[in-house]
């Protein structure tokens, strides 16, 4: 045997080895961030504050949602404006008195509008005594976003107090927990209030 060959006899097996081993390797690393990046491809984004609110798409509220929980499709569809104000109010008086806001209600869907008012007629028995408290879905503040029901009376007697100042007034004398936005407010003060909702011309429409 030629001494000079001996390596390649010798060694051979074990580069063939090396070599199977490597490709196993890639092949593995590859299927691995493959699925690295497949599982980034369903990480959830949010492109819009209505893509987020993706519970209760009516505007059906649980108990206890604070005014700053954008996931829920009641807070996040109201008006801008109106929203933002509350927060700024809901802020102080948390910072001040301790205070807490939560929403009863804010944006209604039409069909979610619509129920209420069904149920409102077989609680009450007629319709006009039921619109007392729930307006139509045309007619309704809460379908187009510009109206938002305070939680606790402590957070509607503080908005009582103090919510001219935001922009914040009180609509209906037998609702103290609903209120809207009026920009003039903070220099003029809040319009006088409307008994209840058959007495607000804008529910005549």
């Amino acid at each position: 045997m030629n001494r000079a060959e001996t390596p390649t006899r010798i060694h051979r097996p074990l580069r063939a080895t090396v070599a199977t081993v490597t490709a196993l390797i890639v092949v593995v690393l590859a299927i691995l961030g493959n699925q690295y990046l497949q599982g980034l491809s369903f990480t959830p984004t949010f492109s819009s504050q209505n893509d987020s609110a993706t519970s209760e798409p009516g505007g059906e509220l649980p108990d206890g949602v604070r005014v700053f929980n954008d996931e829920h499709a009641g807070v996040a569809n109201l008006n801008p404006a109106l929203l933002r104000a509350v927060r700024e109010a809901a802020t102080e008086a948390e910072a001040e008195r301790g205070i807490k806001f939560t929403v009863n209600s804010g944006w209604r869907s039409p069909a979610y509008q619509d129920q209420l008012l069904s149920e409102a007629v077989s609680k009450y028995g007629t319709v006009e005594e039921a619109s007392r408290w729930v307006a139509t879905a045309d007619t309704s503040s809460h379908v187009s976003g510009d109206a938002i029901d305070i939680g606790g009376p402590q957070a509607a007697n503080w908005l009582s107090e103090h919510g001219a100042a935001y922009g914040l007034c009180q609509t209906y004398i037998n609702e103290p927990w609903h209120y809207e936005l009026h920009a003039e407010a903070p220099e003029v003060g809040c319009p006088q209030m409307y008994a209840d909702p058959t007495h607000d011309p804008r529910m005549q429409q």
